[in-house]
């Protein structure tokens, strides 16, 4: 059974974005699902709720779990997760939606590997930062092992491709090995080398350079080849600007949003914070990222509090991982950063993501209720 003393801001932050998430979920997908469905306008929203009860029985399940027992797993858990990486380029079982092969077809159901990846990821990471703390400055026996493992799954995230994913895994694994004492020669010549071939591969896919230079564009003014079409790579990008400008401070009202009217694609899934603006206003868009910096807040506080090194890294990894998803989208949605598919967390409609949402607000509550365990111990 959880303990009463786990960290409560940390899941009622997370059950309210949770809550706004399965609101929002149907205002922004009604139109799309009715479309698409024969009138079935909670379609969408249906199969998140599904989702979302699964989610908590795991959120449940690994927050009542010990999670130093994590890291002995974590080196079968990547491997796991590579496997199936490379499972993707299989004919028959990779699915390519839109260009891109991210989607495992498997037992009647569909998976994406790279959202579950990143968490195995992280608890690798934690486990070998722990282990190897009196290494970690030297490049062959402390820096390179962890780093390699990482590299490979970034490029076979990239060769998907998915590059959001790709560059957020990276960021979020850097991060942890700052952390975790890594020297900054080591960690600015791995940065000084993948950067080369990040812009090789950005720039031999026309899809991505079309939305590079459509970015720039927007920065610079008439600094691109206008021969290119940048209206179409931008499209997206403009209807969710629309929706933000068109929600005013106050919003339009639950449910009042114009843009998902097959205006804004996809506006149940990367783009559904351009909806909660135009809906909730920029009040509403600030409360939702007021519990975004609680979460944030509670998960660094769970981290430096935590009962051990490997709880600490383990923490801080998590909580990067989610608050950089966080930053990403909102940076894309709000036209900050170039236009990629990175889901926001609790709040955009998928499956992946949501469970390993879920499994990484369970682990931080396992280490906030082992951090009280130890420290009742410690004074009785």
């Amino acid at each position: 059974m959880l303990h009463q003393r786990i960290d409560l801001p940390l899941l009622v932050s997370s059950l309210l974005l949770l809550g706004v998430g399965s609101v929002m979920i149907y205002s922004a997908s009604s139109a799309v699902a009715e479309e698409m469905f024969s009138g079935d306008s909670g379609f969408f929203v249906k199969r998140y709720l599904v989702r979302l009860i699964l989610g908590i029985v795991i959120l449940v399940l690994f927050a009542s779990l010990n999670y130093q027992k994590l890291g002995k797993w974590s080196p079968l858990l990547v491997a796991v997760g590579m496997v199936f990486l490379v499972l993707l380029f299989v004919p028959g079982i990779g699915l390519t939606i839109r260009g891109a092969t991210r989607t495992l077809s498997m037992f009647s159901t569909t998976i994406q590997p790279a959202e579950g990846i990143k968490v195995a990821l992280v608890i690798y990471l934690a486990y070998w930062l722990d282990r190897r703390q009196n290494v970690m400055d030297r490049f062959f026996i402390g820096f390179l092992p962890g780093i390699a493992v990482v590299a490979a799954a970034c490029l076979l995230i990239v060769l998907q491709p998915d590059y959001g994913t790709a560059i957020v895994l990276a960021a979020t694994s850097f991060a942890m090995l700052y952390i975790g004492r890594a020297r900054m020669l080591h960690l600015a010549s791995t940065v000084g080398i993948m950067l080369p071939v990040l812009f090789y591969r950005l720039y031999s896919s026309a899809h991505s350079r079309q939305r590079l230079m459509a970015y720039f564009d927007r920065l610079f003014g008439n600094s691109v080849d206008q021969s290119v079409n940048l209206q179409g790579a931008d499209y997206q990008l403009q209807q969710a600007l629309i929706s933000l400008g068109t929600g005013g401070v106050f919003g339009n009202g639950l449910g009042q949003s114009r843009q998902k009217f097959l205006f804004l694609p996809d506006p149940h899934t990367d783009f559904v914070f351009a909806v909660i603006g135009e809906e909730l206003g920029f009040l509403g868009s600030m409360a939702v990222l007021g519990l975004f910096v609680v979460f944030a807040w509670r998960g660094f506080r769970v981290a430096r509090m935590a009962p051990d090194t490997f709880g600490f890294f383990l923490a801080s990894g998590l909580t990067i991982l989610i608050t950089l998803h966080v930053l990403v989208n909102i940076g894309v949605v709000t036209g900050m950063l170039p236009t990629t598919g990175l889901p926001l967390p609790f709040l955009s409609y998928g499956g992946s993501w949501l469970l390993f949402c879920m499994m990484s607000i369970g682990i931080l509550l396992n280490i906030s209720r082992m951090t009280y365990r130890c420290q009742r111990l410690k004074y009785d």
